[in-house]
């Protein structure tokens, strides 16, 4: 088993308090650690103090013998140090005293560190190395008995008389007050930056490989579970991401949970991701499959027209049943939609043109015809025909200028339709919940 290794800055309350009678943090760590080597780095003040009556190891040879062992002190002694405020000098002090102490460790010997003792400065120096994760110690906080800043005084000294005074010599009394600080290392520091940087823009997968491959801290599997979470979400397989959401209590973050409507919302959202990550090509593939989808929810909703009635789902898609549809009113809408075609219409696969032509004819009959729902579905099925033959044909690159010369409409546009059309399809959307994904990223980064 290795050794346990204390470096300990000397401070104003330490060996013992005169003001309290407890223990100062350096002996404090020894009473609860029991490190068997002690580094002691005292300024010039300090040491005075031990040149006075040998205090600290007075201190730390009593702790022994009540303890029944024997602690190694090692003294490092800085009799022209005065100025003890200037943390640039204790930062590279201190970084080249640990890294002699590790270069004569073995590989098992655990190193602590005081960070409750001496100048604000030794403090600080110590908790920044501790933070750039360089010399892998623990470091070690302790609260004062009074729960609030120690009172230094050391006029009339008596070390003895401190130490039998001592109220941490009680056992039964004794409080632990020891904390070790699990500071993240710069490196994960920045790992975890980097990571809400690519939540925020909503590339989830590259935060996941991020997670993975550089974080080392205690909270990874939280990270990993989350992340998923969003990944998954994102590639639709929203089953999965509500188990996990529900596991972490973000279920709010899916503001369509009805399993009939949530997939047509989450396609949509999905949709916009793409758009804000200017994934214009996939953008426009994307369409015609929310576009047919919106079309039918809408035929169901606003004209009762359950289309699934009148088709056969196919392994090409779903096609018109010549038996179904025969006799129907929606047969006779369909035939006189497309009057002004050559045969007319002649059934198939249920293209999106088909729905529009039908719901034109069913707004003709109604006797509520609004002109502003025909007008967005005859502009969402333009747009998905000009869209979807360039990203099929043509071989230029898809940019969002690109959409615009082709269909008069860029993308920002082309969503602002879609969000229009799902307001006459019965899915009770509001306008922040278009923000899903925004406030699902400001939540997994609260988590983090």
């Amino acid at each position: 088993m290795g050794k346990r290794i204390l470096f300990s800055p000397i401070g104003g309350t330490d060996p013992i308090s005169q003001n309290n009678f407890h223990d100062g943090s350096m002996l404090h760590i020894i009473r609860c650690y029991k490190p068997d080597i002690v580094y002691l780095y005292m300024s010039k003040e300090m040491l005075a103090y031990q040149e006075e009556d040998d205090r600290y190891r007075y201190c730390i040879s009593k702790l022994d013998e009540l303890q029944n062992r024997k602690t190694e002190v090692v003294e490092i002694e800085r009799p022209n140090l005065e100025d003890v405020q200037e943390f640039n000098f204790f930062y590279n002090e201190f970084r080249e005293i640990l890294t002699d102490i590790f270069k004569k460790k073995n590989d098992d010997d655990e190193v602590l560190i005081n960070i409750s003792s001496g100048t604000p400065a030794m403090k600080s120096g110590l908790l920044v190395l501790k933070t750039i994760g360089e010399l892998p110690c623990t470091a070690i906080q302790v609260s004062t008995p009074v729960r609030k800043m120690n009172e230094h005084t050391h006029k009339g000294y008596d070390v003895e008389l401190a130490w039998e005074g001592n109220e941490d010599n009680d056992l039964e009394a004794f409080e632990n007050r020891c904390e070790e600080v699990t500071c993240p290392s710069l490196s994960e520091i920045k790992q975890i930056e980097l990571i809400k940087k690519l939540i925020r823009s909503y590339d989830y997968s590259a935060a996941l490989t991020t997670a993975d491959g550089l974080i080392e801290s205690k909270e990874k599997a939280k990270i990993i579970d989350l992340l998923t979470m969003a990944n998954k979400r994102l590639m639709l397989d929203f089953n999965v991401a509500m188990v996990t959401a529900k596991k972490y209590k973000l279920e709010d973050i899916f503001p369509i949970k009805s399993s009939n409507e949530v997939r047509m919302f989450e396609y949509a959202a999905g949709l916009e991701i793409k758009r804000k990550k200017e994934e214009y090509g996939d953008f426009a593939r994307a369409l015609t499959p929310i576009i047919w989808k919106l079309f039918t929810q809408i035929l169901a909703k606003k004209y009762n027209v359950d289309i699934y009635r009148y088709c056969n789902e196919t392994d090409t898609g779903y096609r018109w049943s010549q038996s179904k549809l025969y006799g129907t009113d929606v047969y006779e809408y369909l035939q006189a939609g497309f009057a002004d075609k050559e045969g007319g219409f002649k059934g198939g696969i249920v293209y999106s043109i088909h729905l529009v032509r039908l719901m034109e004819q069913l707004n003709l009959h109604t006797n509520e015809p609004d002109g502003n729902l025909i007008s967005i579905i005859e502009d969402l099925r333009k747009i998905e025909e000009l869209v979807r033959n360039k990203a099929a044909h043509d071989l230029a690159t898809i940019t969002d200028e690109y959409i615009k010369k082709t269909t008069g409409y860029n993308c920002l546009d082309i969503m602002k339709f879609i969000k229009r059309a799902f307001t006459y399809s019965g899915i009770n959307i509001t306008t922040e919940n278009w923000d899903t994904y925004d406030y699902m990223n400001e939540r997994i980064i609260e988590l983090i």
